[in-house]
């Protein structure tokens, strides 16, 4: 058998994590420094509990998430766009989050913007360094054209990102509102080009600096909130029923029915019917049914309301029905009414 030499311990360290690199993102994290040992089963409950403060630190950061959500709106509302740029996995998720914005509420995909340093090939393959070229950043504003009235979001979990930090700089000297959602405090130069800050502390990942793990669950929830926030501002739902959807598949096809069958108490065939001659807009069919009126006296309704479905019938969606068809005691809400 081989001679096997008794390691080496290591003495304690002379200098702290911390003084090495102050980003929370790159600490180690002392609940999980033997997760290497770990059954899968270990591992799951490791993670479990990670996971269950995410919520949580994205709730402190109730305020500069509303007021980004207000600038989207005011962006939307005058014909101006959201873009979201970051690298790495924060790009990925600005992607995917305006890539899913068509299909939910109905866009055009140049109204949500998602930007990924090194092009749609680092969606798939990492290309390597583009997260450290400030001037490729600022670049991509010019190419996308940002003017003042958008709003530009950058994702970086570090809260440093070189790319993110040049776009930021260039989108605010263009006259676009800038925020930034980042899991560790920021360089004074990165706070310096950004208008709003949103700052989920996750804290030290489980496996020391992957960001795809809490920091990216609490960008997803953060990119979720400012979207569907603004969308529901512009009047993108009546209630909490998605009323601007596009029909591309025959899942939210049967939803869109659903959803009109439900609101204007009417059957199947009549719903398909009514949809058919909405063009299949859901929103514009219930404002047909509920106000009596022909398409274009509906369009021209909804336009004059701002699309806001609620401006224009009086009346509150349905209750949620229980499987028994009475009304669910949880419906109704302390929601106040707003502008």
């Amino acid at each position: 058998m081989p001679h096997r030499q008794q390691a080496r311990v290591p003495s304690l360290p002379l200098v702290s994590a911390q003084a090495l690199d102050p980003r929370v993102t790159e600490r180690r994290n002392p609940r999980t420094v033997d997760i290497d040992l770990a059954s899968p089963e270990t591992i799951v409950d490791l993670l479990n509990a990670e996971d269950r403060g995410v919520a949580d630190a994205v709730a402190t950061q109730r305020e500069p998430i509303a007021r980004t959500i207000a600038a989207v709106e005011q962006a939307f509302r005058a014909g101006h766009r959201l873009f979201y740029i970051g690298a790495g996995t924060s790009g990925r998720l600005g992607v995917l989050d305006a890539s899913e914005c068509p299909p939910t509420f109905g866009t055009n995909p140049a109204m949500v913007v998602g930007i990924i340093a090194g092009g749609d090939r680092a969606l798939r393959t990492p290309i390597e360094g583009a997260e450290d070229d400030p001037v490729a950043g600022a670049a991509a504003m010019d190419a996308h054209a940002v003017v003042g009235g958008d709003v530009v979001v950058g994702i970086a979990a570090s809260g440093s990102t070189p790319y993110v930090r040049g776009a930021l700089d260039r989108a605010r000297a263009l006259g676009a509102t800038t925020a930034l959602i980042a899991c560790s405090e920021p360089p004074v130069a990165m706070r310096a080009v950004t208008d709003i800050v949103m700052l989920p502390i996750v804290g030290p990942e489980a496996l020391t600096g992957s960001t795809r793990m809490k920091a990216g669950t609490a960008t997803k929830l953060v990119c979720n909130m400012i979207t569907t926030g603004a969308m529901i501002r512009i009047g993108k739902s009546y209630g909490n029923l998605m009323v601007d959807m596009q029909s591309t598949n025959v899942k939210l096809a049967d939803r869109a029915e659903r959803i009109v069958m439900e609101v204007c108490q009417l059957a199947r065939d009549d719903a398909r019917a009514l949809l058919a001659r909405a063009g299949g807009v859901v929103k514009l069919a219930v404002v047909m049914h509920a106000l009596d009126l022909d398409v274009a006296d509906a369009t021209q309704q909804l336009d004059a309301a701002g699309g806001v479905i609620r401006r224009l019938v009086s009346h509150a969606p349905p209750p949620v029905m229980t499987s028994d068809r009475t009304p669910d005691a949880t419906t109704g809400s302390s929601v106040e009414p707003s502008a």
